[in-house]
């Protein structure tokens, strides 16, 4: 199975409430439905994942959220499979963890994206440069005894 297409229907971010005391941000992902998808591109058929990403500021003080949708090739006849499981709430085949990566890489730009443009702090930490703390000499003596010539 490959994906080839990814798209978005809705795109929310909104500031409720100023912040106080404690921030507390979660992040979720769910799939909403599972339907097989009719595509130009190929004779083959292919299955469209409906998708809610969500990021919560609690209490109640903002959310970021994104609906969408990714379009799957089913290039080795897995769908019905998918489809049969899916309709019994279950959804436990080894396309998922790579179907979620790639939601996730999608929506986490956006969202940081969004954020920015709302005032929100980013629900990711981004790496931060720190100074290092001077190493000690190894051998204090030997480099006071040392000529201060370049020649």
């Amino acid at each position: 199975m490959k994906i080839i297409g990814f798209s978005i229907k809705k795109v929310v971010a909104e500031r409720k409430n100023p912040s106080k005391g404690k921030l507390e941000i979660k992040q979720g992902l769910n799939i909403e439905n599972i339907a097989i998808e009719e595509i130009n591109i190929s004779d083959k058929p292919s299955l469209k994942f409906d998708f809610n990403f969500s990021i919560d500021y609690n209490p109640d003080i903002a959310k970021v959220a994104i609906e969408g949708s990714v379009i799957v090739l089913d290039d080795k006849g897995e769908g019905k499979e998918i489809l049969k499981d899916w309709k019994k709430k279950k959804f436990d085949h080894p396309i998922k963890v790579a179907l979620f990566n790639f939601i996730l890489d999608k929506c986490n730009i956006r969202a940081l994206h969004l954020e920015e443009e709302v005032g929100l702090p980013f629900h990711l930490p981004f790496p931060k440069l720190q100074v290092a703390p001077a190493k000690p000499a190894e051998n204090p003596k030997s480099e006071k005894n040392q000529a201060n010539y370049t020649g």
